[in-house]
């Protein structure tokens, strides 16, 4: 080895050094700036009532001047006009709440999301949504969540105010959870820690005989091979305490002894019907996440009652042939299919996820009726989740999670003034916010504005 050799591998190796320190200065200063540094809601106290509101309490529930009264973080009753408060009695200290006429609505459910998993896209220390390896089943992603996360409060401002969380990646990438965007730990803010299984289902090609439905074999014969070994962990398991425990077969055993669902992500006509075939093979509950040809196994879903989660209406159509408005009236089809469904937006880009009532806004002008998008984003994606008793209408019992807004919240004019998740009243400031209150600040000071 010469001299010159040498000189050049030292040159690397400090090279190497500086880039790795860069790469740590600049996923400090991607943290520092990714903090949320609002305040989480306090606890209620005391009941509340809202009243003089034009309340959707579901799909086919309208009260033009209606009220609610919340204890204890939950509805406890709503009425439909001031007549029905006539006589009542409210409970000791109740504060009353004048909405002005504003339309109150249940709080929008985005079924599939990376919130709190990860913050800039183009930084990977702060992007925690994919495990090292195809098979981790045993990996929760309720543990990865950071709550300080800015695209939480962004994504409240818009009326989403409850998500499913997803890990992605691989083919069994982990377990999915379902949180509440407000709370001081990750903890705080589970409704459900462990909703079940994600499984991408491998691609499947037509042309069965070239690389790409080789690849799709061996990911399926992994696959089997890990759900047969898990039978016969679980088996072996409740015969004897004293097996020790394997994290990955357990978190598969967990799921054949019906411990939440198989959420399978699957987007073609042969990957929905593959999956299906294999969930009744298996005697396994499942749902799709994608679904962008769910209309081609329609009867096959249907018979089957397998709820579908459409990633989406912001995107380029299947194929060059297809026409640009295929993605918008996708819902619309799905619904006049009788299809049980929902709308969501993938678990991609955590900063979209405020977008989802613009995604649901789109299909209305292709055949959906605002009543029916409405309940895509609320109700029915509740009812994916398996939340739909806690959820996505405004009726006693549930939780008081909902928001009240000046207009349509499919209208990006309209303005959300006050929201609460169970009970609990939001901070409504985020980073966008501040910084339009800091700029205005600024041009007031120049005389511009006026003060």
């Amino acid at each position: 080895m010469n001299a010159h050799t040498i000189t050049a591998m030292s040159l690397r190796m400090q090279l190497n050094k500086f880039a790795f320190a860069l790469s740590l200065l600049v996923a400090s200063a991607a943290s520092a700036n990714a903090q949320d540094l609002i305040p989480k809601a306090a606890p209620q106290e005391g009941a509340f009532l809202i009243e003089g509101a034009r309340v959707y309490a579901s799909r086919d529930k309208l009260h033009e001047n209606g009220a609610v009264l919340v204890e204890f973080g939950q509805i406890s009753r709503v009425f439909s006009n001031p007549a029905e408060l006539d006589g009542f009695t409210l409970p000791d200290g109740t504060r009353r709440i004048d909405a002005g006429g504003a339309r109150l609505y249940p709080g929008f459910v985005l079924a599939a999301s990376s919130l709190g998993l990860t913050e800039i896209g183009a930084v990977d220390m702060t992007r925690d949504t994919n495990e090292v390896g195809s098979i981790t089943p045993e990996v929760s992603a309720l543990t990865a969540i950071n709550p300080d996360s800015w695209h939480i409060p962004i994504t409240r401002r818009s009326g989403v105010l409850t998500a499913g969380v997803w890990p992605t990646g691989g083919l069994l990438p982990g377990r999915p959870c379902v949180i509440e965007l407000d709370g001081w730990t990750a903890l705080d803010m589970a409704l459900i820690p462990e909703l079940g299984l994600s499984l991408n289902w491998p691609y499947m090609p037509a042309d069965s005989s070239g690389d790409g439905a080789k690849r799709s074999r061996e990911s399926m014969e992994q696959l089997d091979a890990l759900f047969d070994a898990a039978e016969a962990y679980g088996a072996s398991k409740a015969a004897s305490e004293a097996l020790g425990t394997d994290l990955r077969l357990q978190a598969v055993a967990d799921l054949l002894n019906g411990q939440g669902c198989l959420f399978v992500g699957a987007q073609s006509q042969l990957q929905i019907e593959a999956a299906v075939a294999w969930s009744r093979k298996r005697s396994i509950a499942i749902r799709i996440l994608g679904g962008r040809e769910a209309l081609f196994c329609a009867e096959l879903l249907k018979r089957h009652d397998i709820p579908v989660a459409i990633t989406g209406t912001h995107r380029l159509p299947r194929r060059r042939d297809v026409s640009w408005t295929e993605p918008y009236a996708l819902p619309a089809k799905l619904e006049a299919a009788g299809l049980r469904w929902c709308l969501s937006y993938g678990a991609g880009s955590a900063s979209d996820a405020r977008n989802l009532p613009f995604e649901a806004a789109a299909s209305t002008g292709h055949g959906l009726s605002n009543a029916a998008a409405l309940h895509s984003i609320t109700q029915a994606a509740a009812d994916f989740l398996g939340l739909g008793d806690q959820l996505g209408s405004i009726a006693a019992g549930k939780r008081a999670t909902f928001f009240l807004a000046d207009g349509d919240p499919f209208e990006l004019s309209t303005q959300i003034g006050a929201a609460w998740i169970s009970g609990r009243k939001l901070d409504l400031r985020d980073k966008q916010t501040q910084l339009d209150a800091k700029y205005r600040e600024k041009y007031r000071q120049l005389g511009l504005l006026p003060r």
